[in-house]
C-alpha cells in the first residue's frame, strides 16, 4: 500500500459515498421512522478521515441539483438512471447541516459534477506540488491520479497511487478515459463499444497506445468484436467526452479557504439528537468521554453501534500513596499475567522521558502511577527512587509475565532510564498482526474497535492538536489518569481476544513465539545501538551535489536556449513537448504530456534533455533525503543514528525502518554508494555486512522442487547463467552477459509475476520475445510452473498462502469477479510465500546471532542493521575474520532447505567498502 504525506488537502466525493452509504447496513431509522443510514455512513467516513490523516484542508463535495453541461453534451446521458428513493432524498439536507457544522467546506456547483469540482481541484493542488487525497468509491476518478494526487475508498481500505491504479485496471492513469471510453458505463448510460468489457479495453490499449491508436487501426480487429468496433467509431469521441473529468471549473474557493473550521457542538448535539446518534451525542455531551478523577473511579463505557448498547464496567486507580503503590505490587506479584504500558513525553524512544506506568491485572481492573506530571496545579507524586525500589525487580523478573501493545517502545524507552523490562510474553500488536497482516491497523485504537467493538479515548481527545498539542507531562492527571488505565485495560481485553485464535493455529503460534516476540527484544538493542556516521563527508557530498545540480541546470537551460525551473512539471512539459517536440509517450489523467520518470527514461535513450531532467531528480532526492538529513539526526548523546523498525507494517513478514530509512538507501549510482561510505565503523572496529545470496530464487528452488533449478544450486552454479543456458540453449561457457541480464529478469520476474508485457519493457524486446523466455523458462522448469499454477489454486481454496514456517498471507481478492484485483491477488500469491520465507529466515537469522552476541562482549561486536537480506555489524578488528565466519555459520543455519543457503560476507571501514 502507498503511503499518504502528511497532511494532504483531503477531497471527499459526498454524492459517491452518500449512495454507497444508502445501499450499506446499518440501515438506520430514529423513532420517528425516519431514515438516517446513509447520514450515518458518511458522518462515520468524515470522522474516520480526520483521526486517520488529521488534514488541516478538507472538503466535501456534492453533486448539485438539474442537468450538467454533459446532458447538453448528450441529451440521454444518465437518462435510465431511476429517480432517488424518497428515504435517501429526505437525508440529503440534514447531512448537509451536519457536514457543515462539523466543520467542513461544503461545496456544491450549478452545471457540473462533484467530479468536475475534485478535478479542478486536484489539478490546481498538483500543480502547486501539494498533495491530495481524493475520497471516493468512484473508478473515474483514477484518471486524477498522478505524483500528488491519491485515491482513497474507505469502504474496502484500499489506496490508489499511480502503480496502484495500472495495477487494478491493466493500465496506467494516464489512459483511464480511454480504458472507460471504450467499455461505456450502463449507469451513466455513455455510450461504448458493444461487448468491450475490461480486458478487451486493455489489450486494445496496450496493443495500440490509446484509444485514438484504436480507432486509426480498427480496420485490423477481426471477428465480431471487430465489427462492433467499427461500428462505434463515431460515437467514441463523444464518450471519451463524457467520460473526461472537467479540470476548469470556476470555483470561488482557492486552496487556502478549504480549511476546517472548529466545530459548532451545539449544533452538531441538535443534530445528533435528532438522528438520533447515541454514542455520538455522548461523546459531545460529556467532553469526548473524558472521566470525572478522583485517586480511584468507576468507569462505565458505552460501546454502541447505532443498533445496540454494551455497558462495559471497568475500575481504574491512580496510584499516588506509597500505600496503593506496595497493594498494586502484590496485586502484579500475585496474577499469572499482567498488561503494561508507559507513558512518556516523545514517540521517539531515544528522547523519551518516562511521565507515568499503567497496569492491568484483569478485564476492567487497572491503574495508572503517575511519576512526572510537572504542569502547574499537579498533585504531589512519588518520588522515582521510591517507585523503583518496588517497581524495578517487578518489571526485570522473567517469570513475571507482561502483555503489551507494541511492547519494544516500552523496553526501549525504560532502557533509556536504565530500567530493565523481562519477562515479556505476549504484544497485541504483534498478535493481531501474526493472526492477520492484511486488512486491518494494528494500532490500538483500531484493534479495539475491531475486535471488542470499543473506541478508545484518543490522544488528541486529552492532548489537543497540532503545534499546541501538550505532551503527556503536562495533561491534567485527571484526564491522564484514564486515559493511561484505559490502556492498560484494553491490552489485557485485546490480548483475551487475540490469544485464543492464534492458539487454535499451530503454525501460527509457531510464527508469533518463535519469530515475532523473541525478535522485538532484538530489535530494541539494535535500535538503541544505532550507526555512526561521517557526518563531514555527507556535507561534503551534499555540496558536491550542490554543484552538480547547477551545472545541470546550466545544461538543460542550454539545451532549452531559455531558463526554467526544472522542478515545475508545467514548464518540462512545455520546454519538452511544445519547444523541442519531443514525441509524447503518455499523457496524464488531465490530458498533458507525461513527466513521469518512466517517460523521461524511455525519452532518454534518444534525447539528452530528458536524460539530465533524471539526473537532476535523483540527485535532488539524494541531497534532501539523506545527504542533507542524516547529519541532523545524529543523537546528541550518542553521537550515532538510531533508526525504528517496525515489525507490523509489511503484509508479507519483511520489516520495515523510518527515521532514516534504511531500507531505501540507493546502492546503484555512485552517488548513491557514496551514502553507504558515510556509515562508518568506530576507531578500532570494521563494519561487516553478511547477505543471503539469491535468496528468494533458492526459496523457490525448494517450494517448487524443480529438478534443473535444484541441481543448479546443488553444484554451486550461477543460477542465472544456469537459466541462461536453459534458456537459450547454449552451453554455460557460452553464456553471454547479455543472456545472464535477460535470464536474470526472467528468474526475479516470474517471482514477483510479471507478465511477458512487463518483462518486453523491462528488458526492452518486443512482447512476442519476452513470451518466447517465459515459454522457454517453463519448458526447461516445469516445477516452477506446476508451483505457481499449484500455489494459485491452493489460494482460491483457502484464501491465503503460508510461508515455510507458516506464517500467512490473506488474499481477499483471489477470488474477486473484478479481473485486476484478482491477477494482483494471484501475482501475490505465487511472491508472497518465498518473499515473506526470506523474511522469516533473517529474522530467525538476527534471533540467532542476537542469542550468541550475549555471551560475547559487547565493546567486540554490535549487530547495527539489518536492509533486506542482509545483517550489518561493527566488529573489533582483531575479532573480524573469526566472527564474521560464525555470523555466516549462524545465518546458514537459520532454516533448512534443500538447497545451500548461502552466505556472503565482507569488511571494511565503512558499509559501502563491506559489498
Amino acid at each position: 500500500m502507498s503511503k499518504i504525506p502528511q497532511n494532504p488537502l483531503i477531497l471527499v466525493d459526498g454524492s459517491s459515498y452518500l449512495f454507497r452509504a444508502y445501499h450499506s447496513p446499518p440501515h438506520l431509522t430514529n423513532s420517528k421512522g425516519e431514515a438516517t443510514g446513509a447520514i450515518y455512513g458518511v458522518v462515520n467516513m468524515l470522522k474516520s478521515l480526520i483521526k486517520q490523516y488529521q488534514p488541516s484542508h478538507m472538503a466535501v463535495i456534492f453533486d448539485a441539483k438539474g442537468k450538467t453541461f454533459r446532458n447538453d453534451l448528450y441529451s440521454e446521458y444518465k437518462a435510465h438512471r431511476p429517480p432517488m428513493p424518497d428515504d435517501l432524498r429526505t437525508q440529503i439536507a440534514p447531512l448537509h447541516e451536519i457536514i457543515k457544522a462539523m466543520g467542513f467546506p461544503l461545496i456544491s456547483i450549478e452545471g457540473v459534477e462533484a467530479d468536475d469540482v475534485i478535478g479542478t481541484f486536484a489539478r490546481i493542488a498538483s500543480e502547486q506540488k501539494r498533495h491530495v487525497l481524493i475520497s471516493t468509491g468512484d473508478k473515474d476518478m483514477a484518471q486524477l491520479v498522478d505524483e500528488h494526487v491519491t485515491l482513497i475508498n474507505t469502504m474496502t481500505d484500499t489506496i490508489s497511487d499511480p502503480d496502484m491504479v495500472k495495477e487494478k485496471f491493466g493500465v496506467g492513469p494516464e489512459l483511464i478515459i480511454d480504458y472507460l471510453a471504450l467499455m461505456g458505463d450502463k449507469v451513466d448510460n455513455i455510450p461504448g463499444v458493444e461487448g468491450c468489457g475490461p480486458k478487451t479495453a486493455v489489450k486494445w490499449l496496450q496493443q495500440y497506445g490509446s484509444l485514438q491508436g484504436v480507432m486509426d487501426h480498427a480496420h485490423e480487429v477481426k471477428g465480431k468484436i471487430g465489427e462492433k468496433l467499427q461500428r462505434a467509431l463515431t460515437q467514441l469521441p463523444l464518450s471519451y467526452e463524457l467520460a473526461t473529468i472537467k479540470l476548469d471549473v470556476e470555483v470561488d474557493n482557492d486552496l487556502e479557504s478549504l480549511i476546517l473550521k472548529e466545530q459548532n457542538n451545539d449544533a452538531l448535539i441538535e443534530l445528533y439528537g435528532q438522528c438520533e446518534f447515541k454514542r455520538w451525542l455522548a461523546e459531545l455531551l460529556d467532553g469526548s468521554a473524558t472521566a470525572k478523577q478522583a485517586t480511584a473511579f468507576d468507569h462505565s463505557a458505552v460501546v454502541e453501534d447505532e443498533a445496540k448498547t454494551v455497558a462495559v464496567e471497568a475500575h481504574y486507580e491512580t496510584i499516588l500513596t506509597e500505600t496503593q503503590l506496595k497493594t498494586w505490587c502484590d496485586k502484579l506479584k500475585a496474577a499469572k499475567v499482567f498488561a503494561f504500558d508507559t507513558e512518556t513525553t516523545s514517540l521517539d524512544y531515544m528522547e523519551a522521558k518516562l511521565v507515568g506506568m499503567s497496569f492491568a491485572v484483569a478485564v476492567g481492573d487497572a491503574a495508572y502511577l503517575p511519576l512526572a506530571h510537572d504542569y502547574v496545579g499537579a498533585p504531589e507524586q512519588l518520588p522515582l527512587e521510591l517507585v523503583l525500589s518496588h517497581m524495578a525487580p517487578i518489571l526485570a523478573d522473567k517469570q513475571l509475565l507482561k502483555i503489551g501493545q507494541n511492547l519494544k517502545y516500552d523496553k526501549s524507552v525504560l532502557a533509556q532510564a536504565n530500567i530493565e523490562l523481562d519477562g515479556i510474553a505476549f504484544d497485541t500488536m504483534l498478535e493481531s498482526y501474526v493472526f492477520n497482516s492484511v486488512g486491518t491497523r494494528h494500532d490500538m485504537d483500531s484493534l479495539a474497535l475491531k475486535y471488542l467493538g470499543y473506541k478508545t479515548v484518543s490522544f488528541e481527545d486529552i492532548a489537543g492538536k497540532g503545534k499546541n498539542q501538550l505532551t503527556f507531562n503536562q495533561i491534567e492527571l485527571e484526564k491522564a489518569a484514564f486515559y493511561a488505565a484505559e490502556d492498560a485495560d484494553i491490552t489485557y481485553r485485546l490480548h483475551e481476544a487475540l490469544w485464543p485464535k492464534l492458539a487454535a493455529e499451530t503454525s501460527l503460534m509457531s510464527v508469533f513465539t518463535e519469530i515475532e516476540l523473541p525478535l522485538l527484544s532484538v530489535l530494541s538493542d539494535i535500535e538503541r545501538t544505532g550507526v555512526a556516521i561521517d557526518v563531514d563527508m555527507l556535507g561534503a557530498q551534499s555540496k558536491h551535489i550542490a554543484e552538480r545540480l547547477i551545472e545541470l541546470e546550466q545544461q538543460a537551460h542550454e539545451i532549452a536556449e531559455e531558463p526554467f525551473n526544472l522542478s515545475s512539471t508545467k514548464q518540462l512539459q512545455h520546454i519538452l513537448f511544445e519547444k523541442l517536440g519531443l514525441p509524447i509517450v503518455k499523457k496524464t489523467p488531465k490530458g498533458a504530456p507525461s513527466t513521469a520518470e518512466e517517460v523521461l527514461q524511455e525519452l532518454a535513450h534518444d534525447y539528452p534533455l530528458p536524460k539530465i531532467i533524471m539526473e537532476h531528480r535523483g540527485l535532488s532526492k539524494l541531497k534532501s533525503t539523506y545527504t542533507d538529513k542524516l547529519p541532523l539526526m545524529v543523537n546528541a548523546k550518542t553521537g550515532r543514528v538510531h533508526t525504528s523498525y517496525h515489525q507490523a507494517v509489511t503484509a508479507t513478514g519483511r520489516l520495515s525502518s523510518t527515521d532514516p530509512n534504511l531500507q531505501n538507501i540507493p546502492i546503484r549510482s555512485e552517488e548513491g554508494r557514496r551514502i553507504r561510505e558515510a556509515f562508518i565503523a568506530s576507531e578500532g572496529h570494521q563494519i561487516v555486512a553478511a547477505d543471503y545470496s539469491q535468496i528468494e530464487l533458492r526459496i523457490m528452488a525448494h517450494l517448487s522442487q524443480d529438478k534443473g533449478l535444484l541441481n543448479a544450486f546443488a553444484q554451486g552454479q550461477d543460477v542465472h547463467s544456469a537459466t541462461a543456458a536453459e534458456v537459450f540453449a547454449v552451453s554455460l561457457d557460452d553464456v553471454t552477459t547479455d543472456m545472464r541480464r535477460k535470464a536474470k529478469a526472467v528468474n526475479f520476474g516470474l517471482i514477483y509475476g510479471m507478465s511477458a508485457f512487463g518483462l518486453s519493457r523491462q528488458l526492452d524486446v518486443p512482447r512476442a520475445e519476452a513470451q518466447h523466455y517465459i515459454d522457454k523458462y517453463f519448458e526447461r522448469f516445469p516445477g516452477v510452473l506446476e508451483y505457481m499454477e499449484s500455489t494459485r489454486q491452493k489460494a482460491s481454496e483457502n484464501g491465503y498462502v503460508e510461508t515455510l514456517f507458516g506464517r500467512r498471507l490473506y488474499l481477499p481478492d483471489i477470488n474477486a469477479r473484478n479481473g485486476a484485483a484478482r491477477k494482483a491477488a494471484e501475482r501475490a500469491a505465487i511472491n508472497a510465500p518465498m518473499q515473506g520465507t526470506a523474511a522469516d529466515i533473517i529474522k530467525r537469522a538476527m534471533i540467532a546471532v542476537h542469542d550468541w552476541l550475549k555471551s560475547t562482549s559487547k565493546d567486540e561486536i554490535k549487530m547495527l542493521m539489518q536492509v533486506h537480506d542482509e545483517l550489518v555489524f561493527e566488529i573489533r578488528s582483531d575479532k573480524v575474520d573469526e566472527y564474521k565466519q560464525h555470523i555466516c555459520e549462524l545465518m546458514s543455519n537459520a532454516a533448512k532447505l534443500d538447497v545451500p543457503l548461502l552466505v556472503e560476507a565482507d569488511s571494511g571501514d565503512n558499509w559501502q567498502q563491506a559489498h
